[in-house]
């Protein structure tokens, strides 16, 4: 057996923003002996890397093509306007769209929301990418609307942002190729779904120690039960009926007299 097969590994690609931390740590307590190698992709290069092989998996930006690749949706992301910290947004907690009407924003090539119309004046050229954009509303020249993970991914101490709602959302989700659903992947499937070791589903659990069954104890046959209830339901009966039914609390013979026999003259 070559190298590869004896020690394989498991390709992980992510898009900027996402953070599989926790995700690999349990990997690597779950599966120390298979190595996790991370992909750093940008959004929209992800799904030609995952149908080129280029990764088993990946943590990318939806949509996909789901006609060549699955995907499990993990969460949705708060949409934030990035801001410098002496704007006038800084009074407040969250804008809407139509706040943004008298400003330039900008819109990204690599841009990752999927906008119908969107908000503010429109820059005279669009920048390459969200860096470049981050770095235009640093200078003053307007503003930028994101999924809040990477505002946190561009962070600087001159910028903030803040909530704006009736713009599109950003859904992360776990995708790979189909007809590649490997036993490697279907251990990360259930690592980022929350299974425990001792899941039912997925490759990992499979291997894992059986639980012994707790055995239901043996049952007497019925004729054997039948025959000792009956047995102890006479016993009940006689001895409940020496006291009771008799109406009193002497144990004689059914029908004796109380008292002192009379004497015949």
């Amino acid at each position: 057996m070559t190298g590869s097969e004896t020690h394989p590994s498991f390709r992980l690609a992510y898009v900027p923003g996402v953070m599989p931390t926790k995700w690999v740590r349990i990997w690597n307590e779950r599966l120390p002996d298979i190595p996790l190698d991370l992909v750093s992709v940008p959004a929209a290069a992800a799904g030609d890397l995952l149908r080129d092989g280029g990764a088993d998996a990946g943590l990318v930006r939806l949509p996909v093509d789901r006609t060549v690749l699955s995907a499990i949706p993990l969460y949705t992301e708060t949409t934030v306007v990035v801001i410098p910290k002496d704007h006038l947004f800084m009074a407040v907690e969250e804008v809407s769209a139509a706040d943004l009407a008298d400003d330039v924003v900008f819109h990204p090539l690599d841009d990752t929301l999927d906008w119908e119309h969107p908000p503010g004046r429109p820059a005279i050229e669009r920048p390459a990418t969200t860096a470049d954009a981050i770095e235009l509303v640093a200078a003053g020249v307007g503003l930028l609307v994101v999924p809040q993970s990477l505002a946190r991914l561009h962070h600087r101490k001159d910028l903030t942002y803040r909530p704006i709602t009736d713009t599109p959302q950003s859904s992360v989700a776990l995708s790979w190729p189909e007809e590649k659903t490997t036993d490697l992947v279907e251990d990360f499937i259930g690592i980022v779904r929350g299974r425990t070791v001792n899941s039912t589903r997925g490759r990992s659990s499979a291997q894992a120690p059986a639980q012994p069954k707790s055995k239901r104890p043996d049952r007497k046959p019925a004729g054997d039960k039948s025959a000792a209830g009956r047995t102890a339901g006479k016993g009940a009966g006689k001895a409940g009926g020496g006291k009771g039914a008799r109406g009193g609390s002497g144990g004689g013979p059914k029908g004796a007299k109380r008292g002192k026999p009379r004497r015949r003259p």
